[in-house]
């Protein structure tokens, strides 16, 4: 583990994208704990895309066209409808009092779809975690599940944090009607802003 790794780590995860925002929208409507919960759902959202790089897999995006469109216009479609279900007051920016364990549930399932639906990630990890790992490197395989590991505790620490802190400012916006409006206005063009971004994205 180095010190560059930490640093770019952070800085990549700290980056607002559409992680940062589910769970800041998670924590500003439902509370601390959905914002923790929605950190735990983006987290697990990174897996698929870890495992992807450290067995090769990602090549597959980086080389197929078809694949890699494929999975990025199913991740600009679900945007979409995350813009469409915030407008409407569902999904995020649905205010409860409470989150009922179900309903918890439906959070980390959105917030792994958010990550998995976004193939750049794939691409990105299989760039950036080899920077790392050195050419002889005799556990390479072990190396890299471990920064992965870190990168990954990296991603929930900070996203938990988001999460508090939006909630800590929950209960002067939500008792502002007018204020929660034009937030779930905001959160919904951010989505549909993220979705555009990604549809223009290229490999």
């Amino acid at each position: 583990m180095t010190i560059e790794f930490l640093l770019t780590s952070i800085v990549i995860v700290i980056t607002p994208g559409t992680g940062v925002l589910y769970t800041l929208a998670a924590g500003l409507t439902r509370g601390g704990r959905a914002g923790v919960v929605a950190a735990f759902g983006c987290t697990l959202g990174i897996v698929p895309h870890m495992a992807a790089a450290v067995t090769g897999l990602a090549a597959l995006l980086h080389t197929s066209a078809l694949a890699f469109q494929i999975i990025k216009y199913a991740g600009v479609a679900y945007l979409l409808y995350m813009a469409w279900n915030t407008l409407r007051e569902r999904g995020a920016l649905k205010v409860e009092e409470e989150a009922r364990p179900r309903t918890a549930a439906r959070v980390i399932a959105d917030g792994v779809l958010v990550n998995i639906l976004n193939p750049k990630l794939s691409i990105f990890f299989f760039a950036f975690l080899p920077q790392f790992v050195s050419a002889g490197e005799p556990a390479a395989l072990a190396r890299m599940l471990e920064l992965s590991g870190v990168f990954m505790l990296l991603t929930f620490v900070v996203f938990a944090g988001y999460g508090l802190c939006a909630a800590a400012v929950r209960n002067q916006v939500i008792s502002r009607p007018k204020v929660l409006t034009w937030m779930r206005r905001g959160f919904g063009a951010a989505f549909v802003a993220l979705g555009a971004k990604l549809a223009l994205t290229e490999r």
